[in-house]
C-alpha cells in the first residue's frame, strides 16, 4: 500500500486525512494453499514422519503467511494465529488447563499430550507410539468439541475444575512472535481473551462457574503479555468475541477487572480488543470504557453499530473497522465501502482508524487464483483470503491517496457487483413462483406422532433398543483413488459404478453379519454430505481448492450458493434402491436437510437466508417424495447444523428457529404415516432450542452425546420429548475404540433420562472419516452393548 500523500483530488476522499491508513488482518488460514498442514499432521499421526518434520512444515506455513500478507499490503500482521489443531486448545495448553487424565505433570507440554486432548489416545499403542514420539499411552477420550460461536469451525472445550490452578505451560505466542521478528516481521500477537476463554469452558463440578477462576488465570496472562512486551511487541490482539453475546453483570465485571489488571501491569503495551460475529449492542458501554488502546468492530454482521460507537468511544481509542467479510466469499463493492468509510475517517481521523476483515480469515479459502475451472462470471463475483487482503489494501490506498489512485480497481469492483445483481444465472422465475405458493399445510404430517409410531412399529417390528448408524462408512484410500480416477477419465462410468456397487454390497453384508437392525448403504458415491446434493441442484457451484478448516485436519470445501435452487431429477433414489435390493432389513435413505445445506455453504448475500432455505427445502421435498414412491420406509434428513445457525443474541432466536423448523417440515411432511422420518444433529447444546427440536416432529432424532456423557439428554428429559432418540454412544471424531462396558454405562445413563421405548443405539455421527480398523470393532461392541441392554429388566 502506498504511503505517499496526495494533493487534493476530485473524489470525496479529499475530505479525509491524507495519512496512511493501517490495514490489518486478525488471523489468516493456517492450512496451506495445498493443504500442507493436513498432510503433515496425518503423516505424523500415522507414524510416517516425526515431530521435527511436522514442526518444519508448520514453520514454513507461518513464514509464507507473513510474507504473503506483507506483499499484499497488510501493515498490521498477526502472529500466533497458527495452530496445529485449534486456538482454544492452544490456550488451554498455554495456561496449563490440562485435565489430570492426560497425565501432564508440569513442564513443557509434549505434543503427544496436546494431540491426546484433541483426538484421544489408545493404551495399546503406548509402547510403540511413544517410542516414536507419536502416542500418549493414556487410552483416554478427547476433550469435548463444539462449534465456535455460530460458525462451522469446531473448538476443543476447556475442561476446568473448582480447584483449577493455572501456570504458563506453553510459550507458543512468544515463540511465534520471536520467530516472525527474526524473519523481519513486526507482528501483532493474537490471544484469546481470558473472559472469552472462561466463558467457553465447562466444568464437571456441579454448580461451578468457570468465570469464577478469573483471578487465578489473570497472572498467567500478565506473564505472557509481559514476555511479549519484553520481546518487542507494541500491540497485542486480545480476542473477546463474548462481547457480542448476552452478558450478565458478572461477565461485564470480569472484563473490567481483566483489562484494568492488564493496564496497570503493562501501561505501555497496546491492546487491540477484538470482537466479531455480531454487534456490541448492550455491551457497548462496557467495551468502550475498558482501558485498551484499540477496539475492533464487526461491521459486516452489525454495520449500524458504528454510529453508536463513534458517539461513545473516547478520544484516542483506535477503532478497527471490520469492513471486509471474513466469513463469506463474495467480492466487495469497494466504492460503496469507501462511501461508508470516508465519513468515519473524516470524523475520527486517519490515525485513529484501522481497516480489516470482520473476523479472522480462517473461515474462508486461501486463494481464488487456484480455481481455474470456475464459471468466469461467478469467479468474477468472488474473493478468497488473498483477494480480501488485496481489497483491504485497495481501500487503504484509496483512503490515503484518493480514489483516483486506484480508479481502475474501483471501476472493476463496481462493474462486477452490477453484473452479479443482474445475472440470469442468479435468478429463476419458476423457483420464485413456487416459493410464493408455499402454505402452512405443506409442513404438516398426516397424523400425530403417537399414531405414526404405532403404525411404524407394526411395519418394521424392530427389537427394543434398535441399532443403526448415522449414514456414512469409511472413505478409504481405494474409494478416494477411484473417485479421482473417474474424475480425470481414467476410470469409466461403468467401472466406477461397479466399484461403488461392490463397496456398498460388502458393507451391507457386513452390517447384517454383526447384527445391526437398520442398515445404511455407506454413501461411497458421495464426496461430501452437502457437496453431493449441491452438485445436483441448480444454484450451486463448487471449487477445487476452496478448503477451510472444520477441526484439526478435517477440512471442507463449502459449496457456493450463488443463485435460485431447484432439483432437475432424483438424486439418491437409484443408490437407495440398489442397496435395499441387497437385504430384507430396513435400509435408511440418507439426505442432507435444507438448514444444514444452507449453513454449510457460502450463502448468497443478496436475499434473506430464510428465502434461500425455503428454496432448498422444496428441492429436498421432491427427493423425499420420490424415495417414498420407490419404497423407502425410513428416510433420514440430517440437520447436523441446525443449532449452529442460531443467532448469538437470544432476542433473534425465534425468527431463525421459525423459518429453520418450517424448512425442515416442508421437506419432511409429504410422506405417509408409515414412513419413518429420521434426522441427525451434531454438537448441539439442546436445552435452549428443545421446543424447536420438538416442533420439527421427526419420528427419530440421533444426536451427539458421548463426549458430554449423556448430559445433553437432560434437555429431552425436562422437556418430556415424545418422539424417539438415538443418543450417540461413542465418539467418532476420535480413533479410540470404546469397550462394550463403556457404551453400556452410557446407555444406562440414557435410560435414566428417557424411556426404553424412545431409545435407539447409534454412534455420534457418520463414520466417513474413520478407518475400518476402528469402525469394525467399535460397531461390533455397540451391537453387543445393545444386546446386554436388552437383557436387563
Amino acid at each position: 500500500m502506498s504511503a505517499s500523500k496526495s494533493s487534493a483530488t476530485k473524489s470525496s476522499a479529499s475530505t479525509t486525512s491524507a495519512s496512511t491508513i493501517a490495514v490489518a488482518t486478525l488471523g489468516t488460514p493456517r492450512i496451506g494453499p495445498r493443504r500442507e498442514l493436513k498432510l503433515a499432521l496425518e503423516s505424523f499421526w500415522s507414524g510416517a514422519s516425526d515431530e521435527k518434520a511436522l514442526r518444519e512444515t508448520a514453520a514454513g506455513l507461518r513464514a509464507a503467511n507473513w510474507a504473503r500478507q506483507k506483499k499484499l499490503g497488510i501493515t498490521v500482521i498477526p502472529s500466533n494465529d497458527f495452530s496445529f489443531y485449534d486456538q482454544v486448545l492452544d490456550t488451554s495448553v498455554m495456561v496449563g488447563a490440562i485435565p489430570e487424565i492426560y497425565g501432564w505433570k508440569g513442564g513443557e507440554v509434549p505434543l503427544a499430550t496436546y494431540f491426546a486432548m484433541a483426538r484421544g489416545s489408545e493404551t495399546q499403542a503406548h509402547d510403540d507410539a511413544c517410542a516414536h514420539g507419536h502416542g500418549h499411552g493414556h487410552g483416554v477420550p478427547a476433550q469435548e468439541m463444539t462449534k465456535w460461536f455460530d460458525t462451522n469451525y469446531h473448538y476443543m472445550v476447556p475442561d476446568l475444575r473448582k480447584d483449577q490452578t493455572f501456570a504458563l505451560a506453553s510459550r507458543k505466542p512468544i515463540e511465534e512472535y520471536q520467530e516472525a521478528k527474526a524473519l523481519g516481521y513486526q507482528t501483532r500477537p493474537v490471544l484469546i481473551g481470558p473472559v472469552t476463554f472462561l466463558k467457553l469452558a465447562k466444568s464437571s463440578d456441579a454448580g461451578f462457574d468457570p468465570l469464577s477462576l478469573l483471578d487465578r488465570l489473570l497472572p498467567v496472562y500478565v506473564e505472557i503479555l509481559r514476555e511479549l512486551a519484553a520481546s518487542g511487541a507494541e500491540w497485542v490482539q486480545l480476542d473477546e468475541p463474548c462481547l457480542v453475546l448476552d452478558l450478565d453483570a458478572a461477565a461485564r465485571d470480569a472484563l473490567r477487572r481483566a483489562y484494568t489488571t492488564f493496564a496497570e501491569a503493562l501501561p505501555d503495551l497496546k491492546i487491540m480488543l477484538t470482537t466479531y460475529f455480531g454487534g456490541l449492542g448492550d455491551n457497548l458501554s462496557t467495551a468502550v470504557a475498558l482501558p485498551v488502546a484499540g477496539l475492533h468492530l464487526d461491521l459486516v454482521r452489525a454495520p449500524n453499530q458504528i454510529d453508536d460507537v463513534l458517539k461513545k468511544a473516547p478520544k484516542g481509542l483506535v477503532l478497527s473497522l471490520g469492513i471486509i467479510d471474513g466469513r463469506n466469499i463474495w467480492r466487495a463493492n469497494l466504492p460503496e465501502m469507501l462511501d461508508r468509510l470516508e465519513p468515519v475517517i473524516a470524523r475520527r481521523g486517519a490515525g485513529q482508524i484501522q481497516i480489516s476483515p470482520s473476523c479472522s480469515l480462517l473461515h474462508v479459502p486461501i486463494d481464488l487464483d487456484l480455481e481455474t475451472d470456475l464459471d468466469s462470471d461467478l469467479k468474477g463475483w468472488l474473493a478468497f483470503s488473498v483477494q480480501k487482503m488485496g481489497e483491504l489494501a485497495t481501500l487503504g490506498t484509496a483512503l490515503a491517496d484518493g480514489r483516483d489512485s486506484v480508479k481502475d480497481v474501483l471501476v472493476a469492483s463496481a462493474t462486477a457487483a452490477a453484473a452479479r445483481k443482474a445475472s440470469p444465472k442468479v435468478h429463476d422465475a419458476a423457483v420464485a413462483k413456487r416459493v410464493a405458493t408455499l402454505t402452512p399445510a405443506l409442513g404438516k404430517r398426516v397424523s400425530a406422532f403417537n399414531e405414526r409410531a404405532r403404525i411404524q412399529h407394526e411395519r418394521f417390528k424392530l427389537p427394543r433398543f434398535p441399532t443403526t448408524t448415522i449414514g456414512s462408512f469409511p472413505q478409504t484410500a481405494d474409494i478416494r483413488n477411484a473417485r479421482a480416477a473417474h474424475a480425470r477419465g481414467a476410470l469409466s462410468d461403468a467401472a466406477y459404478e461397479t466399484f461403488l456397487q461392490n463397496q456398498t454390497a460388502r458393507t451391507v453384508r457386513w452390517q447384517e453379519n454383526i447384527g445391526l437392525d437398520v442398515l445404511v448403504h455407506g454413501e461411497f458415491e458421495r464426496n461430501d454430505m452437502v457437496q453431493y446434493f449441491g452438485e445436483q441442484l441448480a444454484g450451486f457451484a463448487f471449487t477445487k481448492h476452496g478448503w477451510v478448516q472444520s477441526y484439526g485436519s478435517r477440512y471442507v470445501r463449502p459449496p457456493v450458493l450463488f443463485g435460485d435452487v431447484s432439483r432437475a431429477r432424483p438424486m439418491t433414489v437409484e443408490w437407495w434402491t440398489y442397496a435395499q435390493s441387497l437385504t430384507k432389513r430396513p435400509m435408511k435413505a440418507m439426505l442432507t436437510g435444507p438448514v444444514t445445506i444452507l449453513n454449510w455453504s457460502f450463502v448468497r448475500d443478496d436475499i434473506p437466508r430464510s428465502a434461500a432455505c425455503r428454496q432448498i427445502a422444496l428441492a429436498i421435498r421432491d427427493e423425499v417424495a420420490d424415495l417414498e414412491a420407490a419404497g423407502a420406509g425410513m428416510i433420514q434428513i440430517d440437520e447436523a447444523a441446525l443449532r449452529e445457525g442460531l443467532p448469538l443474541r437470544e432476542s433473534e432466536w425465534q425468527n431463525y428457529l421459525d423459518w429453520a423448523v418450517e424448512s425442515f417440515r416442508i421437506c419432511s411432511s409429504c410422506v405417509r404415516d408409515e414412513t419413518q422420518i429420521h434426522t441427525h444433529m451434531c454438537y448441539s447444546e439442546f436445552n435452549d432450542i428443545i421446543d424447536a427440536i420438538g416442533a420439527m416432529d421427526a419420528d427419530v432424532i440421533s444426536i451427539e452425546t458421548s463426549r458430554s456423557k449423556m448430559e445433553l439428554l437432560d434437555a429431552f428429559k425436562g422437556y418430556r420429548y415424545p418422539n424417539e432418540i438415538g443418543p450417540g454412544v461413542y465418539d467418532i471424531h476420535s480413533p479410540r475404540v470404546p469397550e462394550i462396558g463403556e457404551m453400556t454405562e452410557l446407555l444406562k445413563l440414557a435410560r435414566q433420562r428417557l424411556s426404553d421405548a424412545q431409545l435407539w443405539i447409534n454412534p455420534d455421527c457418520g463414520l466417513k472419516t474413520r478407518k475400518w480398523g476402528e469402525v469394525r470393532p467399535a460397531l461390533t461392541n455397540m451391537v453387543a452393548a445393545a444386546r446386554e441392554l436388552r437383557a436387563l429388566p
